[in-house]
């Protein structure tokens, strides 16, 4: 018999799209350039986060709308950075999917009353100031499953 997953109160307002998929790579301007070249994508928004370690790139079409989902290329700051690690444990690739919330909190209080786990106990800072948080991989099937929520436009 299925679980009956209209039991559960899930808050199904709290996550609105995929927001990007987030892929580590050791040259930042090499992997801008694959996207520009191939696809005609443009670089949409570019920040170094030293809190994070790294540099990163959101590319995408042109024309994007508000809930369409861009690629994060994060290209490391140094050896020990997150994104290092990872590249030198696995090469470059794919290193996360990222959920957008119109809020983290109530979205992580749920998760955490499901007995999901975070990796950060309050959210940080991401990209363009948003607020992110980390489901821990081993409680997303082996995917490392970002949470973000923007900056509000209001």
């Amino acid at each position: 018999m299925s679980p009956d997953f209209h039991a559960i109160d899930i808050p199904h307002e709290l996550v609105v799209c995929l927001d990007h998929v987030g892929i580590a790579v050791a040259d930042l301007d090499a992997a801008v350039e694959f996207y520009r070249s191939a696809f005609g994508w443009v670089n949409h928004h570019q920040e170094t986060n030293e809190e994070q370690g790294v540099v990163e790139a959101m590319v995408g079409p042109k024309g994007l709308k508000e809930t369409d989902g861009m690629i994060q290329l994060l290209a490391p700051l140094n050896e020990e950075s997150t994104i290092a690690k990872f590249i030198d444990k696995k090469g470059p690739g794919l290193q996360q999917m990222c959920l957008r919330t119109t809020d983290i909190e109530a979205l992580s209080e749920h998760l955490r009353q499901q007995g999901v786990r975070l990796l950060y106990p309050e959210p940080k800072k991401g990209t363009g100031g948003a607020k992110i948080n980390f489901v821990h991989p081993k409680d997303a099937g082996g995917v490392l499953l970002e949470l973000t929520e923007p900056v509000s436009s209001e």
